[in-house]
């Protein structure tokens, strides 16, 4: 039984290629892999100085995690210390780039605290082994160092800690 058990944690950790506490391999969404919905260049170091969320989702997985996105909207941080960032895998579906991406133009122009950004060909996928076909979260710190990943659906009691885990990174 401890041997099913350790298996089981060693698949799930090996799942991950971001590793707590540590900035990941530099990363560059642009050109034929996407960037940002101005057609411009994303840049995995942007990570830095303010704590950043992102959303790395399937386009037909966005509304996995909208009841944590409402919640995280009501927390109204502040914008100099915190920033949002939803990356779409718009391989991770049938619908066409262009039909998604003048919906992410919409959405930059509605929500400009957020920063909408295109991956093309699951580029975040292989470079960062971010989980395909679903909705991962990723939490950063002032330096760039991941300090919290999820996959899936977020249950509500989680909510309350990933809360006092920004919060508590925020205060630092």
């Amino acid at each position: 039984m401890n041997k099913i058990l350790i298996n089981i944690l060693l698949a799930t950790v090996s799942t991950f290629a971001l590793t707590l506490n540590e900035v990941p391999k530099e990363v560059t969404l642009s050109g034929s892999n996407g960037g940002l919905v101005d057609g411009t260049a994303w840049h995995s170091t942007m990570l830095k100085d303010k704590l950043h969320v992102i959303f790395y989702v399937s386009p037909n997985k966005k509304d996995d995690n909208e009841a944590f996105l409402d919640a995280l909207d009501k927390k109204d941080y502040d914008k100099t210390e915190y920033g949002l960032i939803a990356i779409i895998n718009l391989k991770a579906t049938w619908l066409p780039n262009f039909a998604i991406e003048e919906k992410l133009k919409s959405r930059q122009e509605e929500f400009p605290d957020t920063l909408y950004i295109k991956d093309k060909t699951k580029y975040l996928v292989k470079e960062w082994a971010l989980a395909d076909d679903t909705s991962n979260i990723i939490i950063f710190d002032k330096e760039g160092k991941v300090i919290y990943q999820h996959l899936g659906k977020i249950a509500p009691k989680e909510m309350n800690n990933i809360f006092t885990l920004i919060e508590k990174n925020l205060n630092r």
